[in-house]
């Protein structure tokens, strides 16, 4: 798995076999979505209670409220990228 991923970031993955890996869900880039799952369930969060404070002392929430502490850290520090403060506005 990791050879493959280093592979096609290398583009020396052959397009057959990037195509097979796209047709069962293959995940290129785990940090990416790592993070995309977390922004999927702080909008889901949002959704049911209509705001975005997670508590971190919340039990059903500690992971997702340290991921949103997390983003609110590096968006003081100023080292959210662009493409993530865009989408943690909308």
């Amino acid at each position: 798995v990791r050879r493959q991923r280093i592979l096609y970031k290398k583009n020396t993955l052959s397009s057959s076999r990037v195509e097979q890996l796209n047709s069962i869900g293959f995940i290129w880039d785990t940090l990416e979505h790592a993070w995309n799952k977390q922004f999927y369930e702080l909008c889901a969060f949002r959704a049911r209670k209509g705001h975005c404070n997670v508590s971190t002392n919340d039990e059903r929430n500690t992971s997702l409220g340290n991921w949103v502490q997390q983003q609110r850290k590096l968006r003081k520090k100023n080292t959210l990228s662009s493409d993530r403060k865009e989408q943690l506005n909308s």
